[in-house]
């Protein structure tokens, strides 16, 4: 646990989070009540919801819960005119913030599907505040009964879109150095990248990297965004002292009601696409689709021999040929 004198350091610091609405008021509304308490520690801070537009009224009506529950002085709404997706939303925050006199020193991106444990924000704070050199801090990301999810990640590689699509021992064993999802630590801990269902930020970050690069629509985002810091100089570090609950898939809709993984909307592809021709080139990334393809295909071939259900969404396959480098060299900016 963090010390009194660590406690004492984050004292004055102001924290704006950052919730993007897209037709999930109860989730937002959920968020918001966990948040209460957290932001209640740092005067000065609050939380901004940008609605994406929602088709079902919910930005208004989280407005109105807002007004209702008296949380008017630290949160409000945003209305955003489109859809343009989670980076779009959050640089509507960002952008805000950036064009104040005295912006906030640490910008929190937090998922509407979450629920805050006490002392979530703390933690990322202290963290930062004592480590000079972090640039962004995530939390632990956990079930509603505790169990720990997958947060903190390597960056993606040919060899480890093989491995995580194959998921067989001993290739996992053989490309140990690139595993995407490596075990997750219970101290502070480098990792590449970071979920960005919670990702606390310092706003000196957004300022030498700018902001998130819209034309990813959903996913790859924040993979993109942490590479863009590390450039910089800026490390990423997980923090399991932050306790936050995911409820995974609710505001995206990629599980259906048991649970399940449903097949992939296009912008998955195209984000991805987009990351690996961004950063790699238009060889690698048709490599990486190639390395994916082959995993998939031969984990598929093994549930079929031993007789268990599919594990990949369905015409996992079909689609990503379709949306492949191989198909389309180009990064695009079409995930919108």
């Amino acid at each position: 646990m963090f010390s009194e004198q660590t406690d004492k350091t984050a004292s004055g610091v102001t924290v704006v989070v950052a919730l993007v609405n897209y037709c999930t008021r109860d989730l937002t509304l959920d968020a918001l009540r966990s948040l209460e308490p957290e932001i209640a520690q740092y005067p000065g801070s609050h939380v901004v919801v940008a609605d994406n537009a929602s088709p079902d009224g919910s930005g208004a009506e989280i407005a109105r819960a807002i007004a209702e529950n008296g949380w008017s002085t630290w949160a409000r709404l945003l209305p955003m005119p489109i859809n343009g997706g989670f980076s779009y939303g959050n640089n509507g925050v960002v952008r805000e913030q950036l064009a104040k006199p005295q912006p906030p020193k640490y910008i929190w991106l937090l998922n509407t599907d979450t629920v805050v444990r006490p002392g979530g924000l703390r933690a990322l704070i202290s963290f930062l505040e004592t480590h000079p050199d972090a640039g962004i801090a995530g939390s632990r990301l956990e079930h509603p009964d505790g169990e720990r999810q997958c947060s903190a990640f390597r960056f993606h590689s040919v060899a480890g879109e093989f491995e995580s699509s194959l998921q067989i021992g001993v290739v996992s064993k053989l490309l140990k150095p690139w595993v995407i999802a490596p075990p997750l630590t219970d101290e502070p801990s480098r990792y590449d990248w970071l979920s960005g269902a919670s990702m606390l930020i310092r706003t000196r970050v957004f300022q030498d990297v700018g902001l998130m690069d819209e034309d990813y629509f959903l996913y790859y985002e924040e993979t993109d965004f942490c590479r863009r810091a590390l450039d910089y100089g800026w490390s990423c570090w997980y923090v399991p002292e932050s306790r936050v609950i995911h409820l995974v898939g609710k505001s995206t809709g990629v599980t259906d009601a048991a649970g399940r993984v449903k097949r992939r909307a296009p912008y998955w592809f195209q984000s991805r696409r987009r990351y690996f021709i961004k950063h790699h080139g238009v060889v690698y990334a048709a490599l990486a689709d190639l390395a994916l393809a082959a995993g998939t295909a031969l984990s598929m071939l093994r549930n079929v021999v031993r007789g268990r259900a599919p594990t990949n969404p369905e015409r996992f396959l079909s689609d990503l040929a379709r949306q492949s480098a191989i198909l389309n060299p180009s990064a695009g900016g079409e995930t919108r």
